[in-house]
Formats: structure tokens, sequence, C-alpha cells
């Protein structure tokens, strides 16, 4: 019986083609489409490049003023801590009533073999601050602060020497100073004399990047020397620095030396270094007035960035009036707000951080510290977001208030 010739050529394809089949049978690959939201935003944001430079223009300079502040604080904080974050010790005794590092008075001078005999203190280094006039060698002068402190048995202090060595200060009159005030100091190099307090000095190491918060020149030398120039009797000290031995509680020896030296106050490291950040940064008004300049920033970024998202808004009213006719909710629409807000701050963020970045290298070598840290950074970006959401309530206000009957009224 022979098969049919109709039968054969039809169920040959099905048999000698089955990758065809397979390949029919396989979804076609096309380009994921943008999600509307995004798009939306993007566009309305894109369509007037005026009011998108307005607005980035707003957010730039509430960034980089809020930076420039705040890295201020930091920079601050940094130079009024400097000196206890180099000074490695457990507790500090002090003159009753002193504020700061930058406060300094002289002791009675029996500290010293009070605390030694304390149980549970391993070492005792002493320093000798205060303030001294330094006339400079081509004449005119400027007030200092002195730092004398026991170069050898501590290398702490002074730190960052580019020039010379802590073992020069040894030599009799011998000085540290800070490259950056040497115009101020009238010194130019290691070798330059100078006078202190009608005595003359050397310059004998050079150290970088070491500047006070009081703008005042730090100078540095053996305790010694500054007794000479403070004129201090041979055991006084402005303040004892104690190290407490392994094992022994930080609390009970500073309980023990408080009983021993009624006539001082005895504070851990962290309580001196937070009593002298207190005081330079909220007592004197300095750090408040930081702060200040920075919610000004905000508030002005604020104000210009809700001032255009409105302005856009209502420029926008007929097309937002159109998408809710055609069914989309409320909820939709804020969202495509929220999105160019957003996208606002992220690109106002990443050109006020280019700008930011510029002023801090830019100021390098200036009075004033600015410093930019990761947590900082971080910081700017979620408030520069959280700015840019709140000045959008504004405009959602304007689009909640929508009636889609007006697009059939046009």
């Amino acid at each position: 019986m022979r098969v049919p010739a109709n039968t054969a050529i039809a169920a040959t394809p099905v048999l000698a083609d089955p990758a065809g089949a397979r390949a029919r049978s396989a979804p076609s690959k096309r380009p994921r489409a943008v999600p509307m939201i995004p798009k939306l935003a993007y566009r309305n944001l894109f369509h007037d490049r005026l009011s998108l430079a307005v607005t980035l223009v707003g957010i730039v300079f509430s960034v980089v003023l809020v930076a420039v502040q705040f890295g201020i604080y930091l920079g601050s904080e940094n130079r009024i801590a400097a000196m206890f974050d180099h000074a490695k010790v457990d507790l500090w005794v002090v003159s009753l009533g002193t504020k700061s590092f930058d406060d300094p008075s002289l002791l009675s001078g029996r500290e010293r073999h009070a605390v030694l005999s304390t149980p549970g203190v391993a070492s005792v280094e002493e320093l000798a601050v205060g303030f001294v006039n330094w006339r400079k060698p081509g004449g005119g002068s400027t007030a200092a602060l002195l730092v004398g402190s026991e170069t050898t048995r501590s290398t702490d202090l002074p730190w960052d020497v580019t020039q010379g060595s802590i073992a020069a200060l040894s030599a009799p009159s011998a000085v540290a100073v800070d490259a950056t005030y040497f115009n101020e100091l009238g010194v130019a190099r290691i070798g330059a004399r100078a006078e202190i307090n009608n005595q003359q000095v050397t310059v004998a190491a050079v150290t970088q990047g070491i500047r006070s918060f009081t703008t005042l020149p730090y100078v540095f030398t053996t305790i010694a020397t500054a007794r000479t120039l403070l004129d201090a009797a041979p055991d006084q000290s402005s303040y004892t620095l104690v190290r407490v031995a392994e094992g022994a509680s930080i609390e009970s020896v500073r309980a023990a030396l408080a009983a021993r030296l009624p006539d001082a106050e005895i504070l851990t490291h962290d309580q001196f270094r937070k009593r002298s950040l207190d005081y330079w940064l909220f007592e004197t008004g300095a750090g408040s007035a930081l702060i200040a300049g920075a919610v000004l920033g905000i508030i002005v970024g604020i104000v210009i960035v809700a001032q255009t998202l409105y302005a856009s808004t209502k420029d926008h009213l007929n097309e937002f009036a159109t998408l809710r006719a055609l069914g989309a909710s409320a909820g939709y629409i804020h969202k495509v707000i929220l999105m160019q807000a957003v996208l606002s701050a992220v690109i106002g963020y990443l050109l006020g951080m280019c700008l930011s970045f510029v002023v801090i290298w830019a100021s390098r070598d200036s009075t004033l510290l600015i410093v930019m840290t990761p947590n900082l950074a971080l910081m700017l970006f979620a408030l520069t977001i959280g700015m840019c959401v709140l000045a959008a309530v504004c405009a959602i206000f304007k689009v909640t208030r929508i009636d889609p009957a007006v697009v059939f009224s046009r």
C-alpha cells in the first residue's frame, strides 16, 4: 500500500526541522522600556532648561554653604583638640577654673611628686604653657603660645616635623615653629633668630600644619627653656599629664589625686578635651554661628527648590490633569513630582560636592581649616535629598486639587 505523496511532504518539515520549531517558539529579546515615572520626571525636569538651571543653582549653593560651614566646624574641632589627640595620657592635672588648653595658668609646683607617690600611676609628664611676646628679627612683635614639653622623654609634642628634629630642641634657647606662621613670626628658615619676652631664641625645627584655633602661633620648646622664658620656678608647670598603670582604675587614681591635690582639678583626657571643645565652640559662640550659617543655607535651598518645583508643576497642570483623566491616581502623579525632586537633588549634590572640593583645596593653606569626611558627605547627600523632597510638598499640594474635568474644557 502506497503512502500518499502529500502526506509524506507534510510530515517531512516536522521531523527535519526541530531546531527551527524551537527558534520560532522562543520569545524575542526586546530592549526593556524605561519606567514611566522616571521618564515623565526627566522630561518635565529638562523641558524648561532655565527653570532647571535655577533649581540647580539653589541646590548647589545650599550644598556648598552647608559643606563649608560644617567643614569649618569639623576643622575647628580638629584644631582645638590637636594637642589632646597627640598627648596620649589618661589624666590631666590643671589649675582650678581652666577652661581649655589655650587658657593656661601655672600650678603650684608640688604636683609631680604628689602624683608619682599615688598608687596606680605609671608615669608623669609636665607641660609649661603660656602666652609670650615674640619680637620679630626685622622689627615688630606678635603674641604667641609657648608650649614646653619633656622632649627627652616624649616625642608627642611637637609633631609633623619637616625640618630639623625634636632632638635639636635640646640646644639652649632652641624653639620649633610652624611653616604656615613664617610671615607672621618674621622668620623664613632654620637658624633664624628672634626674641621671646626679651630673651633671644633660635629656630631649630620647623613643623607643617600645626595651627591653633585662636590663630596665635604655637611655639614649641623644652620644658626647661619654657620655664625660663615664662619666668616660672624650676618645678612649676601648667599641666601635669598622668598615665595610669596597666590594670589600675582611672577613676580610682583620679579620686586619689583629687584628695591629694585639693588646689588643682583632676580631669580625664576625654573630659578636658570636651571642655575645651565646648568652651571654644559654644561658650564663645563660634560653633553656634557656623551651625546657624549651615541652617540658613538649608533654608535658602528649600525655598529656591520649592519655588521652582511649584512653578514647574503649574506649567504642567494640564498634562497632570490629562493623566488624571486617563485614570492615573493622585499617588502616581505625586511619585512623578517626587522623582523630579530626587533627580534635581542628585544632580545638584554632585555639582555642589565638586565645587566644595575646589573650595577645600583652595583654602588648604589659609587660616581656616575645612574638613570633608565620608560621614559628612553622606550626611550632605541625605540632607540634599530630604531638602528637595520637602520642597516638593508644595507642588504636591497644588496637584492634589487638580480636577480631571479641566482637560475637557480646553
